[in-house]
């Protein structure tokens, strides 16, 4: 079950930066910040932002790999499952 996103309006996160960013350092949720009611921009903890970029890379890995197949340029395995393995490998300090 999909959770419901933390909501922040910007004037509370001026009033209480502190609390907010203790309660997001404990949490790896995204923490969405409003302006004038409306999303203004999500703020993550870093735990949760360095996550998302080793996904982003791993994911990278990979598309890099189906383009290569579509284009019947071949992939090195070899190369391919050392890229991935070493992203995996950090996901154990996420």
């Amino acid at each position: 079950m999909r959770k419901i996103p933390r909501i922040v309006s910007v004037t509370a996160l001026r009033d209480r930066a502190a609390s907010v960013l203790t309660a997001l350092s404990d949490s790896d949720d995204p923490m969405i910040i409003t302006q004038r009611g409306r999303a203004a921009a999500i703020l993550l903890s870093v735990k949760a932002y360095e996550q998302y970029e080793r996904e982003q890379k791993l994911l990278r890995v990979l598309v890099r790999a189906e383009k290569e197949i579509d284009r019947k340029a071949g992939v090195d395995y070899g190369q391919l499952l050392d890229e991935a393995e070493s992203l995996l490998r950090d996901r154990d300090s996420w």
